[in-house]
C-alpha cells in the first residue's frame, strides 16, 4: 500500500460563473433541482463530469424507472413524470396502460406475461405473479435528450466536463465550489449550493458528517439480436427447460436479480442489468477498474452460452456497455434527521415531508448537513441509514427529492432566509402548484411516530 505524499503548492481557480444556485451533479436528481429551482425565478448553474447528462439513469443504464406507485396511486409526479411523458411522445418510453394497472387485472397471469418482461411490475410484494404497477423502462439517450429539453426551457446554464475538486466555505457556509477542467481550475460561486452528486462529494469537502458503506456494484449492458418474442414463449411455454438454463446463466452471471435480462423500447435491443459484484466500494478506484473488469469477463461468457442454449439469443451481439458502473452506496449523509429502515417500512410520515418515494416519506431535515449552511443534499447519498437507503434509492424518489431541493433553495433566497429556515410549508405548496407531490398529504396506510422536528 502506497503511503508517500507530496506537498501541492497553494493554486488558484479563476471565477467562472456565478448564480443564486449552483448545482452539482447532473443526474436525476441534479437535472430536478436545477429545472426546479430555475422555473421559481433563481439564476441557476448545473455542473456535470461528464460529457452527457442523466447520470445513472443515462450513462448506468438504468433503465427502469420505479419505486414511484404505491398500489393505489402514481406518488412521484413533477419534473420526473414529464421526462417520462416526454421520452413516451418520442416512442421511447414504454409504461403500462391504466386498464392493465387495475385491481383484479394487474396480478393476473396474463398482465404478468404481458410486462414481466419489461420489469414493470411491484418488486416488494412476495406474491406471485407480482402486481403490475405504474413505472417506465425507456432509452437512454432518450434520458438524455430530455434532459436537455428540460433545462434547456428553463434557462439552466450548463457546464459538462466539469469534475467537482473541492467546495468552498467560508464562516460554515458553503460559497461555492472548484471544478477541474480541460480550461484548469474553475470556481463556481453560488448563494445555494445543492448536492446532487449521488456519492456526497460536495458536502463531504465542505465537511459535513457521513457514513460510509457498500452495497454491490454492476456493470450494465445492451445486447442486440434478441428475438424477444422467442425467448418469452420458450420461458413461458417450457417452464423446466427454461428455469434449467434461466439457472446456469445465473450461475455464469454470479450476481443479479430475478430477471437478468428485460425488453427496452428498442425492437431486439435487451437491457442486461448486471453482474452484480458484492466486496467493492464505489469510491475506491482498484474496485471501479476491477468491477469494469471482472463485468465483461462474465458477459462475455454469459453470451456464450446464451447464444449457444437459449432460443431467441442465436444472433444476440454486445449493442454497449454503460460509461458509468453501477453505483448504488457509498457515502451517506448525516444529517439533521438520519431516515432509518423502520421509518421506511413503517411509512413514518413527517411534518416537514417535500417528498415522496413508493410509499415512504422524505423529511426536509434528512436533506440539510448540521455542519454547512447553504447546502441541500438531493440524492441516494441523503441523511439515511445503509439499511434505509438500500430501498429508498431509486431514481424517481431522487428525481422528487431534487426537485424539492431547487424548491428549498428558491424559497430561502426569496424570504432572505437560509435553507435550514425556510419555511417547509412553502416548499410544500410549491411543489404543489407545479404538479409535484411533497407527501404533506399522508396516505391511508402511513404512520405517525414519534420524531425530532
Amino acid at each position: 500500500m502506497v503511503t508517500q505524499t507530496i506537498r501541492e503548492a497553494a493554486r488558484e481557480a479563476q471565477v467562472a460563473d456565478r448564480s443564486d444556485v449552483v448545482v452539482v451533479g447532473g443526474g436525476p436528481a441534479g437535472i430536478s433541482a436545477a429545472v426546479s429551482a430555475a422555473r421559481n425565478g433563481a439564476s441557476v448553474t448545473l455542473l456535470e463530469r461528464y460529457p452527457y447528462l442523466g447520470g445513472l439513469a443515462s450513462g448506468g443504464m438504468v433503465l427502469v424507472l420505479d419505486d414511484m406507485h404505491n398500489g393505489t396511486e402514481v406518488t412521484v409526479q413533477g419534473i420526473c413524470m414529464e421526462m417520462i411523458e416526454r421520452m413516451r411522445a418520442w416512442g421511447l418510453c414504454v409504461t403500462p396502460p391504466d386498464e392493465d394497472r387495475k385491481p383484479g387485472a394487474r396480478e393476473t397471469d396474463a398482465m404478468w406475461r404481458k410486462w414481466a418482461r419489461w420489469g414493470l411490475f411491484d418488486f416488494h410484494t412476495h406474491s406471485m405473479p407480482h402486481p403490475i404497477c405504474f413505472s417506465a423502462a425507456f432509452d437512454p439517450d432518450a434520458f438524455k435528450r430530455a434532459s436537455y429539453a428540460v433545462i434547456g426551457d428553463a434557462g439552466v446554464k450548463l457546464r459538462a466536463h466539469s469534475w467537482f475538486s473541492s467546495a468552498i466555505v467560508e464562516d460554515g457556509a458553503i460559497k461555492g465550489v472548484v471544478c477541474e477542467t480541460k480550461e484548469g481550475r474553475q470556481a463556481i460561486l453560488g448563494d445555494v449550493v445543492i448536492d446532487a452528486t449521488g456519492d456526497l462529494d460536495v458536502a463531504a469537502s465542505a465537511g459535513a458528517k457521513s457514513q460510509e458503506s457498500s452495497f454491490i456494484l454492476t456493470t450494465v449492458s445492451r445486447w442486440g439480436g434478441v428475438d424477444t418474442d422467442r425467448a418469452e414463449a420458450f420461458q413461458f411455454e417450457s417452464p423446466k427447460e427454461f428455469a434449467a438454463l434461466d439457472h446456469e446463466a445465473k450461475r455464469i452471471i454470479g450476481g443479479c436479480w430475478n430477471f437478468w435480462w428485460l425488453k427496452t423500447p428498442l425492437p431486439g435491443v435487451v437491457w442486461l442489468n448486471c453482474p452484480h459484484i458484492p466486496k467493492l466500494h464505489g469510491l475506491k478506484v482498484a474496485d471501479l477498474t476491477a468491477a469494469e473488469i471482472e463485468g465483461r469477463v462474465r458477459m462475455e461468457r454469459l453470451m456464450e452460452f446464451a447464444r449457444k442454449n437459449l432460443p431467441g439469443f442465436e444472433n444476440a451481439y454486445v449493442v454497449d456497455f454503460a460509461p458509468q458502473t453501477g453505483v448504488r452506496q457509498t457515502r451517506l449523509l448525516q444529517g439533521e434527521y438520519v431516515v432509518t429502515k423502520e421509518d421506511v417500512m413503517s411509512r413514518r410520515h413527517f411534518a416537514d415531508t417535500v417528498c415522496r418515494g413508493r410509499d415512504y416519506y422524505t423529511p426536509y431535515r434528512a436533506m440539510l448537513p448540521r455542519e454547512v449552511d447553504q447546502l441541500i443534499v438531493a440524492g441516494r447519498h441523503y441523511s439515511a441509514t445503509p439499511q434505509a437507503q438500500k430501498t429508498s434509492r431509486e431514481i424517481p424518489p431522487c428525481m422528487a427529492m431534487g426537485e424539492a431541493a431547487g424548491v428549498a433553495a428558491t424559497v430561502a433566497l426569496n424570504a432572505g432566509v437560509t435553507v435550514r429556515k425556510v419555511d417547509v410549508r412553502a416548499i410544500q405548496t410549491k411543489m404543489r402548484a407545479q404538479g409535484a407531490d411533497p407527501g404533506d398529504v399522508p396516505s391511508d396506510n402511513a404512520t405517525f411516530l414519534e420524531a425530532a422536528e
